[in-house]
């Protein structure tokens, strides 16, 4: 089984492989990204890649003193970075809306949009519009934020000349949801409710966007994609911390095992910064991507009908 994890795709990258190495010797200079979830894990290594490809990063966050913890980290690194932060809390759709108003008469451009923030809790919670907390952060912000930016990612792209990127960073999780998908109706019902059902619903959430999005996107002819991709199971460090294990040593073999089927931070980043940049992915859109490479999403991903439902369930809520 380890074998698989170096098996090469057919970008000729694996894995195993890192969000530098697959950005290798591409010059990112005169792009815009804007990246949310900046403040730890896959988010972090995002921006920091991109800044070293010359990308100017917008970090859009909720937690400001972290954000400007890892400016600092990031300037101090890389000397050249063009780096800032923003204010923003997914969960709350004014916040979006004021990002996407401060963003937009900044008069800067905007070639890349990484839509990579996503909680997991453990129970029933909605959010400050009274949402289920899941669904509220990891995919009706997402898609307010798309849809407040679209027009200077449009108009970024016609005066460039350079094709704009949306990336949704969802999961294998997509695959494993309730009947038919999304339950609608049930959203913000706790009767009943699982947070691992309703994590996996917000993460086949994320895919049909990105896919109805690609194909209005294509309609409208915009030089604009979208694409949705899997970065990988990337393990925290608390489980295994010294103090939650009464063997460090047992601890600390089970990490070296796991870390041969679960992906470092690097390595979990390499698909994001892939799909931001890499020559190879220009004018894909409506695609899935995994370990860096072009792979298929479950079959609710792919319903049509789904992905224009969810589309205008979600319009309904963002315009009440």
């Amino acid at each position: 089984m380890w074998w698989l994890f170096n098996k090469k795709g057919p970008s000729k990258f694996s894995a195993s492989s890192t969000a530098e190495e697959v950005t290798r010797g591409i010059d990112g200079s005169g792009l815009t990204a804007v990246i949310t979830g900046t403040t730890n894990g896959i988010g972090t290594e995002t921006a920091r890649v991109l800044a070293m490809r010359g990308v100017h990063v917008i970090m859009g966050a909720r937690n400001m003193v972290a954000a400007g913890d890892v400016k600092a980290a990031l300037t101090k690194e890389i000397p050249s970075a063009k780096v800032d932060a923003m204010d923003l809390d997914l969960s709350s759709l004014a916040s979006v809306r004021k990002f996407a108003s401060n963003f937009n008469s900044s008069g800067l451009p905007l070639n890349i949009l990484i839509n990579n923030a996503g909680v997991a809790t453990g129970k029933f919670m909605l959010s400050k519009d009274s949402i289920e907390q899941h669904f509220a952060t990891n995919h009706l912000g997402h898609f307010l934020l798309t849809n407040l930016l679209l027009e200077t990612m449009k108009e970024t792209a016609l005066k460039s000349g350079r094709g704009g990127r949306i990336i949704n960073v969802s999961s294998d999780g997509h695959r494993i949801s309730y009947r038919g998908g999304i339950r609608f109706d049930k959203i913000n019902d706790p009767s009943g409710y699982s947070s691992f059902f309703a994590y996996c619903q917000s993460k086949l959430a994320n895919v049909l966007h990105a896919n109805e999005l690609a194909r209005r996107l294509k309609e409208d002819g915009a030089n604009i994609t979208a694409n949705s991709l899997h970065p990988g199971i990337i393990p925290t460090n608390l489980v295994f911390s010294s103090k939650n294990s009464s063997n460090s040593i047992v601890a600390g073999v089970i990490k070296m095992l796991l870390g041969r089927v679960f992906k470092s931070v690097p390595q979990g980043a390499a698909t994001t910064c892939y799909a931001a940049l890499h020559p190879e992915v220009e004018g894909i859109s409506g695609a899935y991507f995994v370990n860096s490479s072009l792979g298929e999403a479950g079959s609710m991903a792919r319903d049509v009908n789904l992905a224009n439902k969810l589309w205008d369930f979600s319009s309904d809520l963002v315009n009440k």
